[in-house]
């Protein structure tokens, strides 16, 4: 038998004191579902003595199907006929009048054990508004696709929280999404009535593959574990004028602009020695966003051991490698008004990358100084772990 969700127990006929006589509204999206292809949509609205009376959406949609950054108001289920509050518009938190019909909230989405995606972000807001509303919110706890040993990158320093990055944490939490919201949970000023229904069969050391459950594209651009594997390391360039693949067959595997030569960059990275990884020179035209239309030089991102595979050093190797290769091209994305943010700051949780990244010894100490970061971390997680 391979891992059971806990949307999949509470399919299995799982009881939950909070899910007797009461009113629920579910938070999720099409990778909610159960090992055998039910959405927790249906789970939920099937619960015996339980009343779904909403549905709360995220960004790229409830179905999915809008691309990163697309705004979507309110809507109302066309089947059930119950509201799909929109959480990616002009309310990133639920308002009162979004709970008000609703006693519990319960979450399944799959995440992907990385600080910029931004279901994770959208929950903590969620926990939140709970809190100041009175409601209470659980959990269908499902895998970190990466696993749940390894931890990378820097904590988010005060002062740059966002959608990309609403808690202290580092880039890869290495806990999944019940055992983040636990954490949070305990830090936030004013907790909320938080509960988690864990996962059956589920090790630290297991990646997805490792779980024999469906593999749900969680985003538009985020299609396989291939993509997922890379994407801590590869997101960063979202923050630049090259283009992050999206567009191409291989997002976020795939990295390149017009003016990139991509056998001088992959040669250049090979002289780093990353482990478990190859980049390979590829050619690719993207279809949307970053240079749409035009050919590109880049190179593609083989994990070769993903055992030992770091995806922040590979992006940090690369960032560092095509701003010193191509001093006049390559820039990082202004901030959209005066006063605000570089999206690489929000991405990275400081300034530090953007100031550093031409010095390559600046880059190796700010590396070294993450895995000390790395460490803290895993001891600051250590009450809330859920798993072995």
């Amino acid at each position: 038998m391979g891992v059971r969700t806990g949307t999949d127990l509470l399919s299995k006929g799982l009881s939950h004191p909070w899910l007797t006589d009461t009113r629920i509204g579910l938070m999720t999206n099409p990778t909610g579902i159960t090992a055998d292809f039910i959405s927790t949509v249906d789970v939920c609205a099937a619960l015996y003595g339980v009343e779904l009376t909403a549905l709360y959406a995220c960004e790229h949609g409830l179905d999915g199907e809008l691309q990163a950054g697309v705004r979507f108001g309110d809507k109302v289920h066309p089947r059930l006929g119950i509201p799909v509050f929109s959480l990616y518009s002009e309310h990133k938190k639920p308002t009162p009048a979004m709970l008000a019909e609703v006693d519990t909230v319960l979450y399944d989405i799959q995440d992907v054990g990385v600080r910029y995606y931004t279901y994770a972000s959208t929950l903590f807001h969620m926990m939140e508004a709970c809190a100041e509303t009175g409601k209470r919110l659980l959990v269908l706890d499902r895998p970190n696709p990466l696993g749940g040993d390894m931890v990378e990158g820097g904590v988010l320093s005060e002062g740059y929280e966002s959608l990309v990055g609403a808690w202290r944490v580092p880039v890869r939490t290495g806990l999944t999404v019940g055992e983040l919201a636990l954490l949070v949970n305990s830090e936030m000023e004013v907790p909320c009535n938080l509960d988690v229904i864990s996962m059956e069969g589920w090790q630290r050391s297991m990646e997805f593959t490792d779980c024999d459950l469906p593999w749900m594209l969680p985003s538009p651009n985020m299609p396989t574990l291939d993509s997922v594997r890379v994407y801590a390391g590869t997101c960063l360039f979202e923050g630049t004028n090259v283009s992050e693949g999206r567009g191409t067959t291989r997002p976020f595997e795939w990295i390149g602009a017009p003016w990139v030569d991509g056998e001088r960059l992959a040669e250049r990275f090979r002289d780093h020695q990353v482990e478990g990884v190859h980049v390979h020179p590829v050619y690719m035209s993207p279809t949307f966003s970053k240079h749409a239309g035009e050919l590109c030089g880049g190179v593609r991102i083989f994990v070769t051991d993903s055992s030992v595979f770091r995806p922040v050093d590979t992006g940090m190797v690369l960032l560092h490698e095509l701003a010193s290769l191509y001093p006049e091209q390559f820039r990082w994305l202004e901030p959209p008004q005066a006063g605000s943010r570089y999206f690489i700051d929000l991405l990275t949780g400081g300034r530090k990358v953007r100031e550093i990244i031409h010095d390559r010894v600046e880059v190796t100490h700010l590396i070294k100084s993450w895995k000390v970061q790395a460490e803290e971390w895993k001891e600051r997680r250590k009450p809330f772990l859920l798993y072995l």
